[in-house]
């Protein structure tokens, strides 16, 4: 049997049996949504690559010494890693920056489309730059909301849980990014 087939605990119990392959599939399986809801935080490449080091460092740490409880889903726990250490890294810093258009991350580039021809991928590509202009003039909680339930599928509850707010906060301001949206959209007049 492929290792891929294994779902994550299964993997994770091969790995802390000595087999490194496990913790590659492992990886393989989350590293897009991981590193993408860090680079939608801290808006760098360099700094993303390095913080996504950082949380796997840290969750190869956590299997070694045995501290893993299996209580959630792998990807949440891995999220919320990451989500706490780029929380640390804007307090040390104390800033925050913005997306640059001419950034070389792109979110959208890693979703595939079989259907897509070539004028369908300029448009759907256009569509996409304008959406991330208007999410980056959001509130941070309300951007980060966004960030989270698109981007890190994560659910209202686990962002409650990881932002410390109650789960009517997250709706209020996914609710408010939502209003904040339209209105920015209806204001610059874009097609979306």
């Amino acid at each position: 049997m492929q290792l891929k087939m294994f779902n994550d605990q299964e993997l994770i119990s091969l790995y802390l049996a000595g087999n490194q392959s496990a913790f590659e599939v492992l990886l393989k399986r989350h590293k897009d949504k991981i590193y993408t809801s860090i680079y939608l935080f801290v808006k760098d490449s360099e700094l993303a690559e390095d913080i996504f080091q950082e949380v796997f460092i840290k969750i190869v740490d956590t299997l070694r010494k045995d501290k893993y409880n299996n209580e959630g889903k792998f990807l949440q726990w891995a999220m919320r890693i990451s989500y706490n250490m780029c929380v640390d890294y804007f307090r040390r810093s104390k800033r925050m920056s913005k997306i640059s258009s001419n950034e070389t991350f792109d979110i959208f580039n890693i979703i595939e489309s079989k259907d897509d021809n070539m004028e369908h991928t300029i448009i759907k590509s256009q569509i996409h730059t304008k959406l991330r202009e208007v999410i980056d003039l959001l509130p941070d909680e309300q951007r980060e909301v966004v960030i989270l339930r698109h981007y890190a599928d994560m659910s209202f509850k686990e962002i409650s849980q990881m932002t410390r707010v109650s789960i009517n906060t997250s709706l209020g301001r996914m609710r408010y990014a939502l209003i904040n949206l339209r209105k920015m959209v209806s204001e610059k007049e874009m097609v979306i």
